[in-house]
């Protein structure tokens, strides 16, 4: 098999039995699949979910914490268990793992994305499978990925995957409630509507924090950088390798018209937006149909108040067009609205460069 780049998501439910701790059969059966994977040849990185259900039962909590300080002091204790298990289990196999403890920040700021891009790059050609989770000890209610669905989505983009692959215990996505007998397994999807995440809402986990939505909702993000997902379940060492080849019990999504994102625009994808630019007409022909830049001429409002360099979301008198890197700040940009570049004493003409915006 061709080599591929190999995100795996493997969240709380998968790991830890009905007490909500860490089972160790079922840990060993995902690092003996992890293995094979590795063996055959591929680049994988693992999202681990499972350092708050590693740790609660240390703190003397009955079940998982429901307080922010208690998930975080659960966290604290547990990420250390979770990758002392890894590393000890992906030893046996003549594995080496690194242990990577991200933030919300880590995708916002540019200097930091390019540090992570760096970084995995560097394991990767060191044949190191790194183990990604949530720094949960740290991370604010505003500035958490929600699930780590979405931390391996945008890992999966930031480092090019060719597949995200999301274990869960549910075997995919149905038409209908899985609790409703006549459900129907969905195998195939090439795109995630508003209707699919509307039949997912109803899916959650007793021991995670993502249900069947958040992992559609990532699927999604992953999708627009053009990774090819499989969300599912499976046992034993060919599990994942079975995925890759099309026989997994599952949900594939993605087809082949998918193409990466270069990572300057995934990041203006994915991060933050500090303002609005409001534009008329022409200029949102110029940008959309003709591949121009954004020009200060074109620009009627402005909404927020941003830096150079800061992304803003694009808007015609209708709707959200896209988003974009700002050459101007909000002040700078205030002066210019509606001027013709030869009306403008600045050190850039353009307003977003067309090599430095992302359409919707």
């Amino acid at each position: 098999m061709e080599k591929k780049r190999i995100v795996v998501k493997i969240g709380s439910s998968s790991l830890t039995n009905s007490k909500g701790e860490i089972d160790h059969d079922k840990l060993c059966d995902h690092i003996s699949a992890l293995a094979a994977l590795k063996q055959d040849g591929h680049d994988v990185l693992l999202v681990s979910s499972g350092a708050v259900a590693a740790g609660f039962r240390r703190l003397g909590y009955p079940s998982r914490p429901v307080t922010l300080k208690g998930r975080q002091a659960a966290a604290a204790v547990g990420q250390s268990l979770l990758i002392q298990y890894y590393s000890e289990l992906f030893s046996k196999h003549q594995i080496i793992t690194a242990q990577i403890l991200l933030t919300r920040t880590d995708f916002s700021k540019k200097d930091r994305y390019k540090n992570a891009y760096a970084t995995f790059t560097e394991l990767l050609e060191r044949d190191i499978i790194p183990i990604i989770n949530e720094n949960d000890t740290v991370s604010v209610s505003e500035l958490t990925f929600g699930d780590n669905d979405m931390l391996s989505a945008l890992v999966s983009g930031l480092i090019h995957a060719d597949h995200l692959i999301i274990l869960t215990d549910i075997n995919g996505l149905y038409d209908h409630n899985p609790k409703n007998p006549n459900a129907k397994q969905i195998q195939y999807l090439t795109t995630i509507t508003e209707d699919s995440l509307k039949v997912a809402a109803g899916s959650s986990s007793k021991v995670g924090t993502g249900g069947m939505q958040s992992k559609l909702l990532a699927a999604r993000t992953a999708l627009q950088a053009g990774v090819k997902v499989f969300i599912g379940k499976g046992e034993g060492e060919r599990k994942l390798i079975d995925i890759l080849q099309g026989l997994g019990d599952g949900t594939y999504i993605g087809n082949d018209q998918n193409s990466p994102l270069p990572n300057p625009k995934q990041w203006i994808s994915f991060t933050e937006v500090s303002g609005k630019l409001y534009i008329d007409k022409g200029a949102a022909e110029a940008i959309l149909l003709k591949g121009k830049s954004l020009l200060p001429a074109g620009i009627y409002k402005l909404e927020g108040a941003f830096y150079k360099g800061d992304v803003v979301e694009v808007y015609s008198e209708t709707e959200l067009l896209g988003r974009g890197e700002v050459l101007y700040s909000s002040d700078e940009l205030a002066l210019a609205l509606g001027k013709r570049t030869n009306e403008i004493v600045t050190t850039s003409i353009e307003v977003i460069h067309r090599d430095r915006w992302v359409k919707v």
